[in-house]
């Protein structure tokens, strides 16, 4: 298992930096191969010819590729400094880079909406795990009666509809409608009562497109692992149905959810546009968002960046528990 461990680190950290080349390549080297100038659209058209050779100094953008790379990867570890002429300007490490645009560095920016981001994405999962994952057994289970249709009717109308319409409807409803609940986030450090109050209709929102997508494959997944023989074998020895069902056949079960888990987890923390758009969360995807609209381009790097290290990281973490829900696993 140890060994299984160094081995997904080591392939986790190799990603990791080919995502790095990657992503640089994309934001900084294919827009200056299609005859896009980068410093232009840092400072403005209409900016004086002097300023934008300066920003073009100052990024290194007249520097040859490999060494524009390795200042960027040197930047994450050991920081870096932005120089042009008498104009000096320090990125300490971790250093993801430097906007231009609001004069600060990137990795403040990160660690500053990051938590926002975290709390809606843990605080959604929980919701979608357990309504989920128990429809979708219930359904199983009782497949073909009301609860089965009931419940697919439900899950197939989550999926459907786009999380801005189930958000404004729960704002409609519950905050302006009936004013049971004020949808401005507070910090949990400031009030846990008025934090608990701001996430909880972005919980649900979310959680509500996510559980209907685990409904399902829950069902299908619950449905196919009671054919099996080893389950008509536990039942044939006369073990209890609860025993049955809680810890043979929902191990396999839970299989393809944590590889679902893993992967939508990670993309969440990295920032849900819509939801925290709608709910004016100051998260991760909303200053995506303004990045867009402000063509930052060292925000919405850092953002990839961290986005890809967090699917990294719930990969791996799923891969670990394959190993302690599914003891298949471990023999293999």
């Amino acid at each position: 298992m140890l060994a299984y461990l160094i081995r997904r680190l080591f392939a986790a950290a190799v990603m990791l930096v080919v995502i790095i080349m990657v992503v640089f390549g994309i934001f900084f080297l294919v827009p200056k191969w299609a005859g896009v100038d980068i410093a232009t659209s840092f400072v403005g058209k209409q900016a004086d010819p002097a300023a934008v050779e300066a920003v073009r100094v100052k990024l290194g953008l007249n520097d040859p590729i490999y060494s524009q790379v390795w200042e960027f990867f040197k930047g994450i570890f050991a920081g870096r400094t932005y120089a042009a002429g008498g104009d000096v300007t320090h990125c300490a490490a971790p250093c993801f880079g430097y906007s231009f645009r609001s004069e600060q560095a990137i990795w403040p920016v990160l660690t500053d909406r990051f938590p926002v981001t975290l709390e809606l994405a843990l605080g959604a999962a929980v919701l979608w795990l357990v309504f989920g994952v128990s429809a979708g057994v219930l359904s199983a289970l009782k497949r073909g009666s009301v609860w089965d249709r009931g419940a697919m009717v439900v899950a197939l109308t989550g999926v459907s509809l786009p999380i801005y319409f189930t958000g404004m409807l729960v704002l409609s409803i519950f905050t302006y409608g009936l004013h049971w609940i004020d949808a401005q986030y507070v910090s949990l450090s400031d009030s846990f009562t008025g934090w608990f109050g701001g996430m909880i209709l972005p919980w649900i929102s979310l959680a509500f497109l996510y559980a209907a997508m685990y409904a399902r494959i829950t069902r299908a997944t619950m449905m196919e692992v009671l054919g099996e023989d080893y389950i008509r074998t536990a039942r044939a020895k006369g073990l209890r149905e609860q025993t049955v069902i809680g810890k043979h056949a929902m191990r396999s079960t839970m299989t393809p959810i944590l590889t679902m888990l893993g992967m939508d987890l990670g993309a969440l923390i990295g920032g849900a546009i819509l939801t925290e758009t709608t709910f004016n969360l100051p998260g991760l995807g909303q200053a995506v968002l303004n990045a867009i609209k402000n063509q930052d381009l060292p925000v919405i790097l850092g953002v990839v960046l961290i986005t890809s290290l967090a699917v990294l990281i719930a990969n791996l973490v799923v891969d670990i528990l394959y190993a302690v829900i599914d003891p298949r696993v471990r023999l293999a």
